[in-house]
């Protein structure tokens, strides 16, 4: 790092100082307050939403998560992203400490919080950053927020390779073909190796189909006792399906269908019966 840090800020959502720490002396908490404030009185403006920031002779470096905003100050030429990255670091220590960051949290565990940031920078420059090798040796117990526990995945039908809150207006799947011909030839012009490469490349924007897709899969799996023969007649069920709720859905006359009944609504029905019919009688 070409510089470090002067001090570390925690401050809450009106730019007030909840914790600071001075590891160098040239930066001061009122500085950053009022740095802060009149940032945040910007808000809305183009340059307030920069994370780095310079002014008189100071440069801020800020993240927001929930109601806290962390800064870091340097009069020194520092490493910006390095500094942005211990901030998310940061964040992420706090968190399996306190359960969750918040306001509340910093004000309940003032002890640890400064232990903790004692330890990760020393003199301005990033130390410990995980929260196991932090745990070893701090063992201060701190206040735990209480966060609404969800219920099981097994009662929601959740899966773990897919976010929560993935949302799409239109139903679409997109498959490439993507196809190279490598072609070796000697100066007689004889070709003395040739081969073709190729790659199926499918790019999909589903909401249910994609959990029904899942499901089918692992009924089929479950059947086959193959993961790729089951993942295979998946997908060949959702993309027969859909090439054919593309063909036959137009063909049906309008008034039978009712308003809300969309071309992408009617064409994921038809693929959720290629995939049942796929996953109940094909093997």
């Amino acid at each position: 790092m070409a510089g470090a840090a002067s001090a570390l800020f925690l401050l809450d959502i009106k730019g007030r100082v909840l914790v600071w720490r001075d590891y160098r002396g040239d930066v001061s908490a009122v500085q950053a307050e009022r740095f802060f404030t009149k940032l945040i009185e910007k808000e809305g403006e183009s340059d307030s939403q920069d994370p780095v920031v310079y002014d008189n002779g100071i440069t801020y470096m800020f993240i927001q998560h929930n109601n806290v905003y962390l800064m870091t100050a340097s009069r020194q030429n520092c490493n910006a992203a390095s500094l942005l990255l211990f901030l998310h670091r940061v964040v992420d220590v706090f968190k399996h400490y306190f359960e969750e960051l918040e306001e509340e949290s910093l004000r309940d565990n003032f002890v640890v919080v400064y232990e903790l940031l004692d330890e990760m920078m020393d003199f301005g420059y990033p130390q410990y950053t995980e929260a196991k090798i932090l745990s070893e040796f701090i063992k201060t117990d701190a206040y735990r927020m209480e966060v609404t526990q969800r219920p099981p995945m097994a009662v929601t039908n959740a899966v773990s390779w897919r976010s929560e809150g993935i949302s799409y207006k239109k139903n679409e799947v997109f498959l490439d073909v993507v196809e190279s011909v490598n072609i070796l030839v000697n100066s007689n012009g004889q070709i003395i190796r040739s081969d073709v490469v190729g790659a199926l490349k499918m790019r999909t924007y589903l909401r249910l189909v994609a959990l029904s897709l899942a499901a089918c899969i692992y009924f089929l799996n479950d059947k086959t006792k193959s993961l790729p023969r089951a993942a295979i007649i998946g997908f060949g069920a959702l993309v027969v399906g859909w090439i054919c709720g593309s063909f036959l859905v137009p063909l049906i006359p309008s008034f039978l269908l009712q308003p809300t009944w969309t071309l992408e609504l009617l064409t994921s029905l038809v693929a959720y019966v290629f995939m049942f019919l796929g996953c109940t009688f094909l093997k």
